[in-house]
């Protein structure tokens, strides 16, 4: 008598036996069909490339120089003696005022004071001028220019095998010779 052990195991290798052989007979098909497969040469009797015309647009930078213009406004000539002047007579002015630091401070606020009155009424007299100047300036632009092309994407056989004429796509030219599978098997 078995016991519930050995029963198990012996179940569990039939199991496993019976998954071996379904995968060894599953492969025996394609294992036999590589045996019976046999190869030889087909003449070729004309290929075609297979031809398509694409866009092709390629990245193009473009550079060239041009002149900028700018204008400048400064001061009239005569404006910087009458700021000069301005601050001078401020600053004497200012230092009439105040005592000891208060002295000091309001002789600093009088030249600046008396600086910025005379710039502006030498301003108001004088004007400005304008200067005007030029300077190369380098500018680029990239642009996208498009050329048409022709492509072959794979060539169209025509080949003879024992008589019979067979046309197929393939990626490259096979040249004069194309080697074939033959297959032969009993027809059922």
């Amino acid at each position: 008598m078995m016991s519930k052990n050995h029963r198990r195991t012996t179940g569990l290798s039939l199991i496993g036996a019976t998954m071996v052989l379904a995968l060894v007979g599953a492969a025996s098909p394609a294992l036999a069909d590589k045996q019976r497969a046999q190869y030889d040469y087909a003449k070729v009797i004309s290929v075609e490339p297979v031809r398509r015309i694409v866009t092709v647009r390629t990245p193009v930078r473009e550079c060239w120089d041009e002149v900028e213009r700018y204008a400048v406004q400064r001061s009239a000539p005569g404006t910087g003696v009458s700021t000069l002047l301005g601050a001078v007579v401020g600053g004497v002015v200012g230092h009439q005022f105040g005592s000891g630091r208060g002295n000091d401070a309001a002789t600093v606020a009088g030249t600046l004071i008396g600086a910025a009155v005379g710039n502006s009424s030498a301003q108001r007299r004088y004007g400005y001028e304008t200067v005007e100047h030029s300077r190369p300036v380098r500018r680029c632009e990239t642009r996208t220019q498009e050329r048409r092309e022709e492509r072959i994407d794979g060539y169209k056989v025509l080949y003879k095998y024992r008589g019979q004429t067979y046309a197929t796509q393939m990626p490259y030219d096979p040249g004069r010779e194309l080697r074939v599978r033959v297959d032969v098997r009993p027809a059922h």
